[in-house]
C-alpha cells in the first residue's frame, strides 16, 4: 500500500497530529453534544414555561410586566385563571376535543393498516391503479372539500355534529396513512408470509398476529401526527361543529375580543390544550424515533 503524504510534512508527523486532534475530539465530543442538546431543549421548553407563567398571573399583571418577573415575584402567581376557564364550559370543549381525536386517530390507524396491507402483498385487480389514486389524493386541499361536504351532512342531518367533523378528519387522514403504512409493510421480508402462509394461516391472522405488530414504530408515527393534526385543528372545527359540539381550538378562538386578547382564558386554555399532545409525544417517543429512522438503515 502507498502512504501519500503533503509535501514538506513527514507522514509520521501528519499521523501523530491527527491522532491527537481524534482523541481531542473524542474526549470533548460527548460532553459538547450533550451541553448542546440541553440548551436547545432548555430554548424548546422556553416558550412553554413563559405560557404556563402567564398563564398563572392575573390580566393586571401580565399588562404591566413581561412574564419572567415572576422569578423575583413569585407572589403573583395564582389558579384563578384556571377555575374561572372551567367554571366558563371548558371542560365540555376539552372532552369535545377527546371525542373527535380519539376516534379520528384509532380508525385512521385501523383502516390505513388494513388497506395498506393489502395494497403491499396482497393481489387483486386494479391494484396499482387505486394505489395511484390514494397517492393523487394526497395533493388534494382541505379548502376545496368544505362547501361540497357541506352540503352532503347537511343532507345527512350530521352538520355540526361530533361524528360530521370526525368523519372528516377520518377521510382526509387515510390518503397520507394508507401511503406510509403500505411502505412500511412492503419493506417486511416476503419469507415471514411465506412460512405463515406454510402453517395455514389466513391473510387476516397473517396480518393481525405478524404484520401488524411488527409495524409499531410506523403506527405510532403515524398515531402521533394524526391525534396532532385533528387536535391542533380549527379550520374543520370552525366549519362543521357548532357551538355544543365545539373543541377547545373554537372555544379559544370565541375568546378573542375585538380590540385586544383575552389573555387571562386564552393562555389557561391554550396551555390546558397543550399539555395532552406533550405527554402523548414523550410516552410514545421512543417508537416515534424509530417509525421516523424505520428503512433509512439496511
Amino acid at each position: 500500500m502507498t502512504t501519500i503524504t503533503a509535501p514538506g510534512t513527514g507522514g509520521q508527523a501528519g499521523a501523530v497530529r491527527r491522532g491527537a486532534l481524534s482523541r481531542v475530539i473524542d474526549k470533548l465530543g460527548g460532553g459538547l453534544v450533550q451541553v448542546v442538546l440541553i440548551v436547545l431543549a432548555l430554548f424548546w421548553l422556553l416558550p412553554t414555561l413563559g405560557l404556563l407563567v402567564v398563564s398563572l398571573r392575573d390580566d393586571t399583571a401580565n399588562n404591566s410586566s413581561g412574564w419572567w418577573t415572576f422569578f423575583t415575584k413569585p407572589a403573583q402567581l395564582t389558579f384563578q385563571n384556571y377555575a374561572d376557564l372551567l367554571a366558563s364550559g371548558f371542560t365540555s370543549s376539552f372532552w369535545n376535543t377527546v371525542a373527535i381525536t380519539v376516534p379520528a386517530t384509532i380508525l385512521v390507524i385501523g383502516i390505513a393498516a388494513m388497506a395498506g396491507y393489502a395494497f403491499a402483498w396482497m393481489e387483486f385487480p386494479g391494484r396499482d391503479a387505486l394505489f395511484l389514486v390514494v397517492i393523487a389524493l394526497l395533493v388534494v386541499p382541505i379548502q376545496i372539500a368544505l362547501i361540497p361536504i357541506a352540503k352532503l351532512y347537511g343532507f345527512l342531518g350530521i352538520f355540526g355534529s361530533i361524528p360530521g367533523v370526525v368523519l372528516f378528519h377520518v377521510a382526509f387522514g387515510l390518503p397520507f396513512a394508507i401511503f406510509l403504512l403500505r411502505n412500511f409493510f412492503a419493506g417486511i421480508p416476503k419469507e415471514l408470509l411465506e412460512a405463515a402462509r406454510m402453517d395455514g394461516a389466513a391473510e387476516w391472522k397473517i396480518f393481525a398476529t405478524v404484520v401488524f405488530p411488527l409495524a409499531k414504530p410506523a403506527v405510532a408515527s403515524l398515531g402521533i401526527f394524526q391525534f396532532l393534526w385533528v387536535w391542533n385543528d380549527l379550520l374543520v372545527a370552525l366549519v362543521y361543529a357548532d357551538s355544543a359540539n365545539q373543541p377547545m381550538t373554537k372555544a379559544l378562538q370565541s375568546q378573542m375580543r375585538q380590540f385586544g386578547t383575552n389573555i387571562d382564558i386564552l393562555a389557561p386554555g391554550a396551555f390546558l390544550s397543550l399539555i395532552i399532545p406533550l405527554v402523548l409525544f414523550f410516552s410514545f417517543q421512543r417508537y416515534f424515533v424509530q417509525g421516523l429512522l424505520a428503512g433509512s438503515v439496511k
